[in-house]
């Protein structure tokens, strides 16, 4: 089974000039906590979290008001091919310890998303999706 059959399409992106307090209008009303950011000819600029908004912006006393989504964003980010096999993107996701993975057609254009849920919902085989949950739950060690 390829990504394109299980992916979540029409994916709302937000761009690095709009403001955290814009990006997390979206993310409230679409119900989501990550968000795409696209910038020139849709291409992908990178991805904003509610937890970037919150520790990388609010912690540091950025005004959500005024601070540029790009301040706070992760530019690198881990996709995959939409004509890739969902077991890539699990062993991806497992690797990365990734709970959501952007899925591009392959001129690089944002096409859709990818989440553990996509993966449970959208398969049969929910013993890998719960190894995949495993190890991405693996837990960090907290700075103290």
């Amino acid at each position: 089974m390829m990504l394109r059959d299980i992916m979540t399409r029409n994916v709302v992106c937000v761009r690095p000039d709009d403001t955290l307090e814009m990006a997390a209008r979206k993310m409230r009303d679409l119900d989501v906590g990550p968000l795409p950011v696209c910038g020139e000819n849709d291409r992908l600029a990178g991805m904003v979290t509610d937890r970037d908004i919150t520790v990388r912006g609010v912690a540091e006393g950025k005004d959500p008001a005024t601070t540029p989504v790009r301040e706070v964003m992760t530019e690198e980010i881990v996709f995959s091919f939409e004509d890739q096999d969902i077991e890539d993107a699990a062993r991806t996701m497992k690797d990365r310890q990734i709970r959501r993975l952007v899925v591009l057609n392959r001129n690089k254009r944002l096409v859709g998303i990818v989440s553990l849920g996509d993966l449970a919902t959208g398969t049969a085989d929910t013993e890998r999706t719960g190894e995949v949950l495993e190890d991405i739950s693996e837990p960090s060690t907290p700075h103290r």
